[in-house]
């Protein structure tokens, strides 16, 4: 097959699904593989974005969490911005002038992070946001932040208690950070923990001397000569904060997708072969919505460009969805050098504690940093425990998994053990013989045979499901 007659695939966003896609189809030269071209808006080659977080608190230089580098029939072109699909001719056309033609074209655009409706996020006159405030979704993001946070005496205010919320303040406490964490929902993390979960959960991240407030709207920032210098929250109080972090979620990027009139909703809507209305057209990773879901997850962001791999190879393959697991882990107070130079309100003897969190095997997050699902083998460097600062530190860590729904259903079978004093909680909800959610904290020696049950959506072990959530049953090869 000659060059030209090759088909031309060209994917736009160049995070960590667009990498995924290019690392498992075929080189060009290889089997007659499609001639590939990525347009990746940030000039970076690509990364894991589960690994942010740790980037933030210091435990990881950026380049220890780049992914592996496409292989040389891949052409991708970095601090490209595509700016209109035209499908009449199938080109897409750039900001820098380029006009880049396509057989196929792969929608992988990502998301954005959600910037609340809060006064003085813009004021008047200004389209950027104050200095001091920031999302936390890209490399860019991260960096800034970081510097952001190196200036002594800074207090920090993180505006959402979710899991980038937590991650967030986690990682600015490591670095010695005065750290306020605002959630307006009842409890941390509502999407994946219930209130008892989420009770430990704050009970450990207050212990590494973040303050957290819940049932806590912020109203809006006190911001002076451009750069933030409070928080207004609605019962009145006013928190001094020189950094603010917005992680308040991430919306799809679907603007390309509606201007060139393809149908959307949440996200781009796709069918099981991850295809648009436009058949020369698809969509994968936090853009994509499939079945009525988005799934903002770095583990379904991988699974569908695996799944894509296949359908461009002209194998027979369709997308069922991803069950996701979520993995966290919160190392304990550890003492760092700067831990007595930034006081903060309500914190304790360890307020300058070296928490960490290392996102294990479906820990991603596409949304968000430290989010989601697997990064996966190939995803990227998953640095080893104890590589980053601190490696000899005794942490008493809090581990987490959460899967599926943390409320049942009338009717539903719910199976829970509960012990304060070990910060051990573990809740699994099953319907009939299927698991449709558990959260698990403390040790995860359980994890292995639920984490394979729920990500099958196989029937039930014979085994006692209380005798599940007390052990785990190793695998063949003796592994579990």
């Amino acid at each position: 097959m000659t060059s030209q007659q090759r088909v031309r695939v060209v994917v736009i966003g160049g995070g960590m699904a667009a990498a995924r896609l290019a690392q498992r189809l075929r080189p060009a030269g290889a089997g007659g593989g499609p001639a590939l071209t990525v347009l990746g808006e940030e000039p970076h080659a690509p990364y894991n974005r589960v690994l942010l977080a740790e980037v933030l608190a210091g435990r990881y230089a950026a380049e220890v969490i780049a992914l592996p580098a496409p292989h040389d029939g891949v052409r991708w072109l970095g601090g490209v911005r595509a700016v209109r699909i035209d499908r009449a001719a199938r080109t897409v056309l750039c900001d820098d002038g380029q006009a880049v033609p396509y057989d196929r074209l792969v929608l992988a655009t990502g998301s954005n992070p959600v910037l609340p409706p809060l006064r003085g996020l813009f004021p008047p006159g200004h389209d950027d946001l104050p200095d001091g405030v920031h999302p936390f979704r890209t490399l860019d993001d991260c960096t800034a932040l970081a510097a952001a946070a190196a200036r002594p005496g800074v207090r920090a205010v993180v505006i959402g208690g979710g899991l980038l919320g937590v991650s967030a303040a986690r990682a600015l406490a490591e670095r010695g950070v005065s750290v306020l964490l605002a959630q307006q929902g009842e409890h941390l993390m509502e999407r994946q923990l219930d209130a008892g979960a989420a009770a430990l959960l704050r009970a450990h991240i207050e212990a590494l001397g973040v303050e957290v407030h819940t049932e806590c709207r912020v109203r809006g920032l006190r911001v002076e000569d451009g750069a933030v210098r409070g928080v207004e929250l609605a019962d009145g109080y006013v928190p001094d904060a020189d950094v603010v972090v917005l992680a308040c979620g991430v919306r799809p990027r679907t603007g390309l997708a509606r201007a060139a009139g393809l149908p959307v909703g949440g996200g781009i809507l796709v069918d099981d072969e991850l295809r648009t209305a436009d058949p020369r057209i698809h969509a994968i990773g936090d853009c994509a919505q499939h079945d009525g879901v988005v799934y903002g997850l770095a583990g379904a962001a991988l699974e569908q460009a695996d799944l894509l791999a296949r359908v461009l190879s002209e194998e027979a393959a369709r997308y069922r969805g991803t069950r996701a697991l979520t993995r966290l882990t919160l190392t304990g107070p550890s003492p760092g050098p700067n831990s007595s130079a930034h006081p903060g309100p309500n914190r304790g003897p360890n307020s300058g504690a070296h928490p960490g969190a290392s996102p294990g095997p479906n820990s991603g997050a596409s949304p968000a940093p430290g989010s989601g699902a697997s990064p996966g083998p190939d995803s990227g460097a998953n640095p080893a425990p104890g590589s980053g600062p601190n490696p000899g530190a005794h942490d008493t860590p809090l581990d987490l998994a959460a899967f599926g729904t943390p409320s049942p259903r009338p009717g539903d079978d719910v199976i829970h053990l509960s012990d304060a004093t070990r910060s051990a909680y573990r809740k699994v909800i099953v319907r009939g013989d299927r698991l449709v959610g558990g959260i698990l904290l403390g040790d995860l020696g359980a994890v292995g045979t639920l984490a394979r049950t729920w990500e099958a959506d196989d029937p039930l072990p014979d085994a006692p499901l209380l005798h599940l959530l007390t052990t785990d049953r190793p695998t063949p090869d003796g592994g579990s």
